[in-house]
This record gives structure tokens, sequence and C-alpha cells, in this order.
């Protein structure tokens, strides 16, 4: 156990090496975290003009959590925390955060961006090893941008389920399960947009025949999962996307056609652009079809 600022670090489980790096553009995030504070972050961003950095820090990640209804005596399980873009807008909602994260040197950007939070405590290491010995259950658990790599956290026949039923464990009754993932059928991909995680052209419109260990789903294939797993779900449409999300819709209040302009926001690498997304969307708006080609899922599932 060791600690930076009030923020505790259990080693415990840690593997003795991080299995999964982006290089060495981690030294320059952990060297933002450890020398500047969240008012410097929006400058930084700009001055380096990095898609990490800009992914990482940027105050816009939160407002996919903000929202939540998180009170000040509930407990939330962060399972996939990374560098903590999510963690600081969660501590300051809820009572406690407990955070899983495999990545030590992420664990530790994370850490020095939240050291001021006296609620927050990082368990490093694989998570079907940390869930094992996990005794508390939660109010809040959340998947941000992580479920699509279940299959790296689950050894299974269906490790997508299994993540469901395994979560499902540690809710207190009617907790709730937030996660957030692109659609497999989101509009973007259909206009030209490569898949999030492979970086090719239609890998997941194509049903990711080329692609093991990470994959999206769409929102038939989610709720069969959901059904399968004995939960209740609510949809939301975060929009442009999950990652900066600038608008929430759901199935109790949809987007007005004319209001979805928002669609050439790809930072990380080049698109094709196929055809004028906007006005796809005011068709798709019309036909009452959005939900099925929105970029980004944002499900709130309750247990039993």
């Amino acid at each position: 156990m060791e600690k930076i600022g009030k923020v505790e670090l259990d080693n415990t489980c840690y593997p003795g090496r991080d299995l999964y790096s982006d290089g060495e553009v981690e030294d320059q995030l952990l060297e933002i975290a450890r020398n500047y504070g969240e008012e410097d972050y929006n400058r930084i961003i700009a001055e380096t003009s990095s898609w990490p950095v800009m992914y990482h820090f940027s105050n816009i990640r939160q407002n996919i959590v903000e929202w939540l209804p998180i009170g000040k005596g509930d407990c939330v399980l962060e399972i996939g925390a990374g560098c903590g873009a999510i963690t600081g807008a969660l501590a300051r909602k809820a009572k406690s955060v407990h955070c899983i994260e495999l990545s030590k040197k992420r664990s530790y950007i994370n850490a020095y961006r939240n050291k001021a939070c006296d609620n927050v405590k990082i368990l490093m290491g694989n998570f079907q090893e940390i869930e094992k010995k996990l005794t508390e259950t939660y109010d809040y658990i959340t998947l941000i941008g992580v479920f699509e790599y279940a299959d790296g956290y689950i050894s299974g026949d269906e490790p997508y389920q299994e993540m469901l039923e395994v979560i499902k464990k540690h809710l207190v009754p009617h907790g709730k399960i937030v996660i957030a993932i692109e659609n497999r059928l989101g509009m973007k991909y259909w206009a030209g947009c490569t898949e999030d995680h492979t970086g090719r052209y239609f890998e997941g419109i194509e049903g990711y025949t080329d692609t093991r260990g990470v994959r999206t789903f769409s929102k038939k294939e989610w709720e069969q999962m959901i059904a399968a797993a004995g939960l209740k779900a609510e949809f939301y449409y975060p929009y442009p996307d999950y990652k900066f999300p600038l608008a929430l819709y759901s199935d109790h209040y949809l987007p007005g056609k004319g209001e979805l302009n928002l669609n050439i926001m790809n930072f990380d690498r080049e698109r094709l652009e196929l055809f004028d997304e906007g006005k796809v969307y005011d068709s798709l708006i019309d036909e009452e079809l959005f939900p099925l080609f929105a970029n980004s899922f944002l499900i709130v599932l309750e247990g039993e």
C-alpha cells in the first residue's frame, strides 16, 4: 500500500509489470499530472495539440457522469479507471470511489491528478484477480470505455455476458451499472470513420470478421445481453459520442431535425467523408431510427 497525496494505491494484485501501454506519451501524461492542476489542462491541451493529452485531460470527458444522481452517501466502483479522466468527477459526488486499473503508470497519473481526494482508492491489477477479493458492494459501478475489452478481463467462452454477471454480484439492491461504449452500428462508421479500437474502416459494421480481443455491440445485441443477465436498462445517447459528450439524449427525449451538426469531431486519426451525416441523421430522425445509429451508448443498468 502506498499513498500519493490523499489517494491510496493498493498493489496487492499488481502483476509486477504493466501489460499494456501507449508508450512514451504516458511519461508526458505523468509529468502533466504530477506538475500541473486541473486549471492548467485546457492551456496544455492547446499548447501540445496532442490527441492523447486532449483525450486524457479534457474536462469535457467528465460530462458523461456529471449528470448521474450519485449522492454523498454512495459508494462507487470504477472499473478501468485509466488515467483518471472520470475519477475526479465521481469523487466529488460520492462517499468513496474504488478504482480498478491494470496499469501502474496510469494509476500513478490518476493518483497525482486527484491527489487532493481523500475518498479515492486505486486497486492495481487485473480485474479478474481483484474481483475475487472484493468484499464490498456498491451503489454504482462504472465502465466508461472499458466493457469492449471484457475479453481481456474475463477468461471464458462468453466473456461479455460473464462480465455482466460478475459485476452484478457487487451491486447493492437496486444499485446501478453505468456503461459507456461505442455503438457497433454508429453513424460515423458508415460515413467514413475508422473503427475506434482497430483503426480499420467498416470493421465493426461488417461484424469484426478480422478482430479478436475487443468489440462493441448494436442496441439489439445489448438488449439481448441485458435480458440474459436479468437486468433492467435505460439507454442514453451521448452526442457526438461518449468521449466528448456535449449533449445527452434518451428514448424519452430524442434529437430533433437539425440538432445533430457536430459530426466531424474525430481528432485521433484521418477519416473519409462519404456523405453529409447531419442530413442522414435528419432522415433517420424522421423514420424514428436514431437510437439504432447513435455513435455511442450510455447504458444505466439496474440490479434486481
